[in-house]
C-alpha cells in the first residue's frame, strides 16, 4: 500500500466484512481505482485483511473496521476532511448509509433505500451474484466495472504443501460447514492414491482440523496468514471446500477448486463459469447461510461427488506439478 500525501483527495469505501467478501469486491474496488487515480483509496475492513486488500492493487489504505457477523461498524475512526467520495459496498443500508452520511462525504454512492431518500442510487436486487452486484452500482453512477476483474497476482512466497489437495472445512457460520467426516473420507481416499492432502482452518477452527486431518495429511490449524495462505492455494492442485473465503481465494488464483453450496445458490456467490471450478449444489429452496446447522442442501452433497468432480479436473491438476521454486506452474 502507498503512503499518501496531505493534499491527497481521500475516496472511501465501506465493505467491513470477510475476506470472500472482499475478494468479491475487487472487480468494484478496481473500477473505483481506475476512476479516481488522484484519489487515496481507504477501504474500511476489517485489520487482519490489509495483506489481501494490498494484493488487490487497487487499496492505499486500510481503515480497520468490523462488528460482530455482518453488521455495520458502530463508527469509523475517519481523521481530517470528510472524503470526497465515499462508496457503500458493504450492502443495502439504511444503518451503512447513515455511517457514511455522518462522515459529510462530497458524494455517497450507494443503492437506494427507503429509509434513506436522499440515496438516489440504483434499486438492490436481491437474486444477483456478488460480485456483479457492486460493479453494477458503480455503473450506475456513470463507473466502468468488470465483473470479471478479479485476478490475483501469483505470490513469491513457496507453498508450504505444494501440489496438495487443499481441504478447508470450516465458515463462518455452520450453515455452511460440510460435515467433518466427510471431508476426511474424501481425505483418505485421495491419501490411497498417493496423493498429497492439506487440511486448513481459521481462528478457532483447531478442533475441526484435527477431525479431518486423518494420518498422513498435513494440517495447518490456527489460521494461516494471508500470505503463507495465498501460497498454499496458489501451489495446489485443488481446493475443496464450503462457500467462504478460501473458495473464492482460489478463483482469483486460478488453482481447480471445488465448492460445496447449501444455504446459498452459486448463481448469487459461485464461482464463474470455467472448467477449473466446480459449484456442487442441489438445488431447492433458500436457507439461511447464517444458521447454526448444517444446510439441509449441503447435507445432500456426498463425498463421491466431490471425488468425481476432482476427478474430472485431473487433466488440469496433474500440469501444476511443481517447480523449482515449490510454486506450482500455470498451464
Amino acid at each position: 500500500m502507498t503512503t499518501a500525501g496531505p493534499d491527497r483527495p481521500r475516496l472511501l469505501v465501506l465493505r467491513a466484512l470477510g475476506l470472500g467478501d472482499l475478494l468479491t469486491g475487487v472487480p468494484a474496488l478496481r473500477a473505483l481505482r481506475r476512476a479516481f487515480p488522484d484519489h487515496e483509496l481507504v477501504l474500511a475492513a476489517p485489520a487482519d485483511l490489509e495483506a489481501a486488500a494490498a494484493a488487490s492493487g487497487a487499496v492505499d489504505t486500510l481503515l480497520p473496521a468490523a462488528a460482530p457477523g455482518r453488521a455495520v461498524p458502530a463508527a469509523l475512526a475517519w481523521r481530517g476532511p470528510p472524503p470526497s467520495v465515499a462508496v457503500d459496498l458493504h450492502g443495502n443500508g439504511p444503518p451503512s448509509h447513515r455511517l457514511l452520511s455522518g462522515l459529510r462525504p462530497g458524494r455517497l454512492l450507494a443503492f437506494a433505500h427507503p429509509e434513506t431518500p436522499e440515496v438516489t442510487g440504483p434499486r438492490w436486487a436481491a437474486r444477483e451474484h456478488e460480485r456483479e452486484r457492486w460493479c453494477r452500482l458503480l455503473r450506475a453512477y456513470g463507473i466502468p466495472a468488470d465483473a470479471s476483474d478479479l485476478a490475483l497476482p501469483r505470490p513469491a512466497t513457496p507453498s508450504p504443501a505444494p501440489a496438495a489437495v487443499v481441504l478447508h472445512p470450516g465458515a463462518a457460520a455452520p450453515a455452511r460447514r460440510w460435515p467433518a467426516e466427510r471431508y476426511a473420507a474424501v481425505a483418505r481416499y485421495l491419501l490411497g492414491r498417493g496423493q498429497r492432502v492439506a487440511v486448513t482452518g481459521g481462528p478457532g477452527e483447531d478442533a475441526l482440523v484435527a477431525a479431518v486431518a486423518v494420518p498422513g495429511t498435513e494440517a495447518f490449524a490456527g489460521g494461516l496468514p494471508f500470505e503463507e495462505l495465498s501460497a498454499l492455494v496458489a501451489g495446489a492442485a485443488a481446493v475443496v471446500s464450503g462457500d467462504t473465503g478460501i473458495a473464492h481465494l482460489a478463483v482469483a488464483l486460478g488453482t481447480p477448486s471445488v465448492t460445496l453450496f447449501g444455504p446459498v445458490a452459486p448463481a448469487l456467490w459461485g464461482p464463474p463459469p470455467s472448467p477449473r471450478h466446480t459449484a456442487l449444489w442441489h438445488p431447492g429452496p433458500p436457507g439461511d447461510p447464517h444458521g447454526r446447522r448444517p444446510d439441509p442442501l449441503l447435507l445432500r452433497i456426498r463425498p463421491e461427488e466431490v471425488l468425481r468432480a476432482l476427478a474430472r479436473q485431473e487433466a488440469l491438476t496433474t500440469t501444476r506439478r511443481p517447480t523449482a521454486s515449490g510454486q506450482a506452474a500455470v498451464p
